[in-house]
């Protein structure tokens, strides 16, 4: 009966526990950092190498490769071997596939693949990179399971698969996520290491520019893929690729690429769900045209959406798989310990790997030629006594006593002998003979060769790096993923043009922008063109210019601010109605837009002025309005029954003119009103008279030299002079402006104009005329002006804007 041994049960348990988890770890889950294999996957393909099933001979069944596995090395199930040949044969997993499949291998929709029994297998032609030399001594073999055969414990591995074909693993209390990447790109880098072994991180990323996948698709911004590099972890954004497909009266958003280790079908479910759900406004029907050419998923749009394109594909990568993020994890196992790796660590253990591998079987191919040699040069001294040497043969009675006195008379080494005795007659004509001398003057080249890599550094390193270009010239392609820069590490204006926009704004709160030219000039007293076809219930409110670079601060009628940039503002044509603001702002109900501000920063010293109907106003610096909130932000406090009317930007040394419907004026110094907070409510600009109300705020700098431009409902507008306007006491009825009555109509609005500036009227039906100010006469302050637009019915100017070039 045995020993009973005596062990505290925590103490057992944290033994067997670390010998599982080491297992695991070194066993199954990680890769090696030389050959980037698992255990499994070095078994699969050594197996199909002993097998000769490789890329030159027929495919043979996956269940007989599968068998020889599990057979011979890997004993476990069969299921699990067949579930990794399936994965080195996929080209959407792989980015350069080990095994080259034949039959039902799975889809990017997530369909199983067909059972081992119907699909056949071989090496694929990149592999044979993975197992070259592997006959001359270059790795060590180790027994198998049973002890019965000797299998590699890595591969020789010409290919850096590593990194081009990344690895995925969960082991015990660790995991690793390495994305694949192109290898063009890896053997640059590479190559560029060989010479530098000091190279920098940022040297290396000129030629590794990030990961590269199967599937192709975006990674969006850099951050992620240079702390990945530089730590070993880092977290990338994956966007597939889209693009907005217009034709024959449809749009649609075609997407072609999917992000890495997305399930298409899935992708597509999700969107159709969204739609259904009603959370993705505009999709009208989703379909999926993929076949054996690419992927083509169509999510086709309502026709009263069309404009919204670019929003709706922003929703798809917010709320679908179609953005996606990969969690990069380097971990590798480095001499049998895992290990988190950075970029520089995983191409120097790499190139350490490959400089092992190329002077072993150096040293091997050294000792086989210098043997061969030994071998040729005792044939051509056996020629050289040729009769001597049969004559000695023919004497003896045995091989064996041929062998010595072979030895004895000529000082042949055995080997020597032996291939004399196994010399066949045929090599004794004089062509064989110079044959020899060819093959020892060629095997002394050889030696010497092989001599010059094992004693000189730099040779050796031209050797590795040759090996390398070969690699890249035969299987290097161009690379799928593209990577663009994040918002914020590149400034959006950089990649946009900068272009004039005139910005409109109707009634029932549809927004829109065309470019300026789209408006020619006209003379004074025109017809206008048609700039937007509107609804018969709607009507044009409001018209701004500015560019592509700037941010609107869009302050609303109920004291909010919102943030949007003009480039987010979907351009229409000008019979369009827009898109409306609702889909672009959060507003809430009866809330729309007073005014909007072009800014291109929100700077100190800088503050915005504001109006409203009632007479009140306000000033609160710029600075309190620069964190945007999708919800808006408070901007002024209002009283029941008021509303802003108007806002501008001032830097605490301007003026300021108020404009009233009955056409009265006020100008005053901002001087007079203090700098408040958000949530104040302001003080008195102008008394207003009985049913008279503010329409118009207009922000005059010191020394300004433009002029001022009335413009009624009706159509008169007229020119004067600055200087007609006295600076007066805020708080005061003002001076008359605009002489208004039942022919002219209420003022509609006023403008700052110089000589050289050109003006846009709109009218509630959305017609638009362009103007040149120097066309506009100037007028007393008492007179309505002239004609500027003829107007047709109860037709009514609501908006003016002036023109300056960018």
């Amino acid at each position: 009966m045995g020993e009973i041994l005596q062990i505290p049960l925590e103490e057992e348990l944290k033994r067997s526990y670390l010998d599982y988890a080491m297992s695991v770890i070194v066993g199954r889950a990680l890769p090696d950092v030389r050959d980037g294999l698992k255990p499994v996957q070095r078994r699969i393909l050594y197996a199909m190498y002993e097998m000769k099933n490789d890329w030159r001979s027929p495919h043979k069944k996956s269940a007989r490769v599968v068998g020889e596995v599990i057979g011979k090395y890997h004993p476990h199930g069969d299921a699990a071997v067949y579930d990794t040949l399936v994965r080195l044969a996929q080209d959407f997993t792989m980015r350069y596939p080990l095994v080259d499949g034949q039959g039902n291998f799975g889809s990017v929709d997530g369909d199983a693949p067909a059972a081992m029994r119907y699909t056949e297998v071989r090496l694929s032609r990149i592999a044979g990179e993975m197992l070259a030399d592997l006959e001359k001594e270059t790795v060590d073999f180790v027994p198998n399971y049973d002890n019965t055969l000797m299998e590699p414990a890595v591969l020789p591995s010409r290919l850096p698969n590593l990194l081009v074909n990344g690895a995925s693993g969960i082991a015990v209390g660790m995991a690793t996520n390495i994305p694949p990447h192109n290898l063009g790109e890896v053997v640059e880098a590479l190559i560029a290491m060989l010479h530098n072994p000091e190279i920098t991180l940022d040297e290396l990323l000129q030629h590794i520019k990030g990961p590269d996948f199967p599937t192709g698709g975006l990674i969006v911004g850099t951050e992620g893929i240079r702390e990945a590099y530089a730590t070993g972890k880092g977290l990338i954004k994956m966007r597939g690729r889209a693009f907005v497909e217009r034709e024959r009266g449809r749009t649609a958003i075609v997407i072609t690429e999917i992000p890495y280790q997305v399930n298409k079908a899935k992708l597509v479910e999700r969107i159709a769900e969204l739609a259904r759900e009603r959370k993705l406004e505009g999709v009208a029907e989703v379909r999926d045209e993929s076949d054996r050419d690419g992927i083509r998923v169509v999510v086709e749009l309502k026709r009263e959406k069309a404009d919204q394109a670019q929003i709706i594909l922003n929703q798809l990568y917010k709320h679908t798989p179609l953005e996606s993020t990969f969690g990069i994890i380097l971990l590798a196992l480095v001499r049998g310990r895992p290990e988190l790796l950075s970029l520089r660590e995983a191409l120097a253990h790499f190139l350490a790997h490959r400089r092992e591998v190329v002077l072993r079987r150096t040293r091997y191919d050294l000792r086989k030629a210098r043997e061969r040699a030994h071998i040729v040069e005792g044939l051509l001294k056996a020629l050289e006594h040729l009769d001597e040497v049969i004559a000695l043969i023919r004497g003896s009675r045995t091989p064996a006593e041929a062998k010595e006195k072979l030895i004895r008379r000529f000082a042949f080494s055995e080997a020597q002998a032996q291939a004399i005795l196994e010399m066949r007659l045929q090599r004794l004509t004089a062509l064989e003979r110079e044959k020899l001398v060819s093959e020892h003057r060629e095997l002394l080249r050889q030696i010497a060769w092989f001599e010059k890599i094992l004693n000189e550094e730099e040779t050796l390193k031209e050797v590795i790096e040759a090996e390398l270009r070969e690699l890249q010239e035969k299987f290097a392609d161009e690379r799928r993923t593209q990577i663009v820069p994040a918002e914020g590490e590149v400034s959006w204006e950089d990649l946009v043009v900068e272009e004039a926009m005139v910005v409109t704004l109707t009634h029932q709160g549809y927004v829109k922008r065309l470019p300026l030219s789209t408006y020619r000039q006209q003379r004074r007293g025109g017809k206008g063109v048609s700039g937007l076809a509107i609804r018969d219930e709607d009507s044009v409110r409001d018209l701004f210019v500015a560019t592509t670079h700037e941010t609107f601060l869009c302050l609303t009628n109920q004291g909010r601010a919102y943030w949007l940039r003009v480039l987010d503002i979907p351009q229409a044509g000008r019979q369009a109605r827009g898109t409306a603001l609702s889909n672009l702002l959060q507003l809430s109900e009866n809330e729309r837009v007073a005014t909007v501000l072009p800014v291109k920063a929100f700077e100190p010293g800088k503050f915005v002025f504001f109006a409203t109907r009632k007479g009140l106003v306000k000033k609160t610096e710029l600075s309190e309005f620069g964190h945007p909130r999708s919800t808006g932000i408070l901007a002024i406090k209002l009283h029941e029954g008021d509303e802003v009317v108007a806002a501008g930007l001032t830097d605490g040394k301007k003026e300021v003119l108020l404009l009233t419907r009955k056409g009265q004026a006020i100008r005053f110094p901002e001087e007079q009103v203090r700098p408040m907070g958000r949530a104040a409510t302001g003080v008195k600009g102008i008394e207003l008279s009985e049913g008279d109300e503010v329409i118009s705020l207009l922000v005059i700098p010191p020394e300004e030299k433009r002029d001022l431009l009335t413009v009624t409902e009706y159509g008169y507008g007229k020119r004067m002079r600055l200087a007609e306007f006295r600076l007066q006491s805020r708080g005061g009825k003002g001076l008359i402006a605009a002489k208004v009555n039942g022919k002219s109509g209420g003022l509609a609005g006023g403008l700052l104009v110089s000589e050289e500036d050109e003006i846009l009227l709109v009218s509630d039906t959305g017609r638009i005329i362009r103007l040149r100010v120097k066309e506009i006469p100037f007028k007393g302050r008492p007179t309505r002006g002239v004609k500027l637009f003829f107007l047709n019915g109860q037709e009514r100017i609501v908006s003016l804007a002036v023109v300056r070039e960018v």
